[in-house]
């Protein structure tokens, strides 16, 4: 029987790479575009949904037009992310990996530039690109695009709101006119199609379904609650589907990384991804949530670009997105290759005209829902116990040694009392928890309540934490050690044999961080540390001084005095020179001065401008200059 896609006019060494990949049939937008991209003499403007298999839609055509020979680059992919960057060049490596001489780059801000410039120099066909770096490149005068005949700009509407648009431009114009030029989006807004006019003549367009709609396979649904009870909210909704898998998007980083951590303490497994993470551990933020070992991973619009990652069962959006557009490419996260999927919406009574709007966008109405109460999620979970007792695989030669002192344990329970006790294992924690839980469902009569302040709103709905009642500490670990504030905060919590609840703020630095516990449990802390070591160094953890801010400015305009725990924290006054201490060498932060220089961690992550007016972000490495994951 012939393979489907040799039916397109792919050849056999692609087609059984494809195969071992566990593609069976092309999807409906691969089966539409390869055949009109392998003739290799149009421009191409392809429409269709996150998920719905681009990368192959693009990549199999280039496999098949490029002199693989010749070891000039001949294909360049400009895409908006780093992760997204990676996925593609993991997909077309994996696609050629029978084709003799294959070579596919990635070129991306936050990684070691020279190292991307020995790939280069070694030999490349086909470069695939975040903008920024890709300039840097470019500027270096390392790369030659005079034998380039084929630009795939993927996610062509992303870039633009990311403000590549000049970038585009400059990149562009060191590739030859005669190019051709597949332009590939989920959306077609207008700055999309100035893209087509400008850059394309007479282009291919091909539509999958409607216009900016959205994927039939997901269903949409929002929840009506108060600003300050999001969090709650949030809770629930994972609390009533057992085994949700999701995505939950945030507006800001600070918020993501605020979510995350309040998720951690209440015991969900969680993490943060957002721009301030280094690549390394972005990298280890993805690995684990690929590997199902994260089950919500908190994350920005521009940090979320590119995963695709299999089987997402929901997408929570707990705030709305500013462009409404950018709400198609959050819900593409789930119902992915086929599948089904959900994408919720928690919103305060004064976004339902948004969620109107994107309703007209996508083509598709949203479900109004009903947050459930507190006795539907202890029945929800008692019955997913239930079922995962019921179909848990029993190792029979191993347990069965143990059964005689097992049905010894239980002679004295009737079979009933054994299964009440073994459901009130897990049970009776939900039962705790939601004993007069409250209806967190918003009304219409909630419109004019005090609270509703949009975004910002929604720090009411966890808990605050102030320093009374706390006891500050030093650790001499920090983000060097490729540490998150979820990191700590679990390796704290594993270590130090105390409960997530029991922590407040986490302060992450360089070489060092600070972290406050509950008083009642700093002495147990400190001495359940007694000898705990990361990667065969000694793990320090003391109690600050009264009033030791650890690195916190005490001085006003005059030039206060610095202070740090043990890492080199350093600066002046706000203005003027001031005097500076630091206890142990090491480096740290520096800030600028009042008219803003802005400063650089120097543990490698580039961090925002602290400065009081003045220069913006700067990435080392030679990183994306523009807006970034």
């Amino acid at each position: 029987m012939i393979n489907p896609f040799s039916k397109l006019g792919i050849s056999d060494d692609v087609v059984n790479a494809v195969k071992d990949l566990g593609f069976e049939a092309p999807t409906p937008i691969q089966e539409q575009s390869i055949p009109v991209l392998l003739e290799g003499n149009n421009d191409f403007v392809g429409l269709a949904q996150t998920g719905t298999g681009k990368t192959a839609a693009f990549g199999l055509p280039l496999l098949e037009l490029i002199d693989f020979k010749s070891n000039k680059p001949q294909a360049l992919i400009l895409c908006p992310t780093r992760e997204l960057c990676l996925q593609i060049t993991s997909d077309i490596k994996n696609f050629s990996k029978n084709i003799s001489g294959a070579n596919v780059v990635a070129v991306y801000g936050g990684a070691n530039i020279m190292q991307q410039l020995r790939e280069i120099r070694i030999g490349v066909q086909i470069v695939v690109a975040t903008p920024g770096r890709m300039l840097d490149i470019i500027g270096r005068k390392a790369i030659d695009f005079t034998n380039v005949k084929y630009v795939v700009l993927d996610e062509a509407d992303e870039m633009l709101n990311m403000g590549f648009q000049e970038d585009i431009n400059d990149i562009l114009s060191t590739t030859p006119d005669d190019k051709k030029t597949w332009l590939f989006s989920a959306t077609m807004p207008p700055e999309v199609r100035r893209i087509a006019k400008n850059y394309m003549e007479s282009p291919v367009e091909l539509t999958m379904g409607t216009k900016n709609t959205g994927n039939v396979n997901i269903e949409h649904e929002y929840y009506t609650v108060r600003a300050r009870d999001k969090y709650a909210a949030l809770k629930r909704i994972v609390d009533f589907n057992p085994e949700i898998f999701a995505v939950v998007f945030c507006k800001t980083k600070l918020d993501t990384q605020d979510v995350a951590e309040h998720l951690i303490k209440d015991g969900y497994n969680a993490d943060a991804l957002h721009g301030d993470l280094s690549q390394q551990q972005r990298d280890k933020v993805m690995q684990r949530f690929r590997d199902r070992h994260m089950q919500l991973l908190i994350a920005t619009d521009v940090a979320a670009r590119g995963i695709d990652v299999n089987n997402v069962t929901h997408v929570i959006n707990y705030s709305l997105p500013d462009e409404i557009e950018s709400y198609t490419h959050r819900s593409g996260r789930t119902g992915r290759a086929g599948k089904t999927g959900i994408s919720i919406c928690i919103v305060n009574s004064k976004e339902i005209g948004k969620i109107r709007q994107i309703e007209r966008i996508i083509g598709k109405k949203f479900t109004k829902a009903d947050l459930p109460t507190g006795f539907d999620v202890c029945e929800k979970q008692l019955f997913a116990l239930v079922h995962k007792v019921h179909n848990v695989e029993v190792n029979e030669a191993q347990i069965e040694q143990y059964m005689p002192r097992i049905m010894d344990e239980f002679a004295e329970l009737s079979k009933d009392e054994v299964i009440k006790r073994f459901a009130s294992l897990e049970f009776n924690r939900f039962l705790e928890y939601y004993k007069n839980a409250p209806d967190l469902n918003s009304t219409a009569d909630d419109r004019g309540e005090r609270g509703e302040r949009g975004e910002r709103g929604e720090r009411g709905s966890r808990p605050s934490r102030g320093s009374d009642g706390y006891t500050r500490f030093f650790i001499n670990l920090g983000s060097v050690d490729d540490f998150t504030r979820g990191d700590l905060l679990s390796f704290v919590c594993n270590n130090g044999k105390i409960s997530g609840k029991a922590v407040g703020k986490i302060d992450l630095k360089g070489v060092y961080s600070f972290i406050e516990v509950m008083d009642d449990t700093a002495d147990s802390l400190l001495n359940n540390f007694k000898g705990v070591e990361f990667n065969n160094r000694g793990v320090r953890i003391e109690k600050t001084a009264d009033g030791d801010g650890g690195g916190r400015s005490r001085g006003g305009f005059g030039g206060g005095e610095r202070r740090s725990g043990g890492g080199g924290y350093s600066g002046g006054g706000r203005s003027g020179g001031g005097e500076r201490k630091s206890y142990g060498g090491g480096s740290g932060r520096r800030e600028g001065g009042n008219s803003g220089g802005g400063f650089r961690d120097f543990s490698g992550r580039s961090r925002e401008d602290r400065g009081g007016s003045g220069a913006g972000r700067r990435e080392s490495g030679g990183s994306d200059r523009r807006r970034r994951s």
